[in-house]
């Protein structure tokens, strides 16, 4: 069966434009603090749900390709570790981190801990690209 990645490339896609807004040093500087930290947590909004997005992808690929006895009632890790054993993924101490940030946004109201999920969604967003090439790629 073959999945609808369409959901998870729009999400990749508007995390990634975001981030790129706020590379762009000139208009991030034209910008006050308001909307410069307003647009730092569309960043982190869309991680939280492109990270969301990201394991189940993984999830659903798994159970059609090795079978859903094998996924039934694992944890993160584990799906994460069979991820990479089934090349979907890179670097599986990247994910293992993606999945500690994911915990932290409910407690983005702290500034020094919304700018470590901001920093850290930079990472993520390339990581997500290559999950959702092997998917496309594997997706049959």
């Amino acid at each position: 069966m073959s999945l609808d990645l369409s959901s998870l490339e729009k999400a990749i896609n508007s995390l990634d434009e975001l981030i790129k807004k706020t590379n762009d040093k000139e208009f991030m500087d034209s910008l006050d603090v308001i909307f410069r930290y307003g647009i730092k947590a569309g960043i982190i909004q869309n991680f939280e749900f492109t990270y969301e997005l990201c394991w189940k992808f993984m999830k659903r690929w798994l159970e059609e390709n090795i079978g859903r006895a094998y996924i039934d009632g694992i944890t993160r890790k584990e799906l994460f570790r069979l991820s990479y054993e089934n090349k979907l993924i890179e670097n599986i101490e990247k994910w293992f981190e993606y999945h500690k940030y994911r915990n932290l946004t409910s407690h983005t109201y702290d500034l020094e801990i919304a700018e470590e999920v901001y920093n850290i969604s930079k990472d993520f967003v390339n990581d997500a690209k290559i999950l959702l090439e092997r998917l496309k790629e594997r997706n049959d």
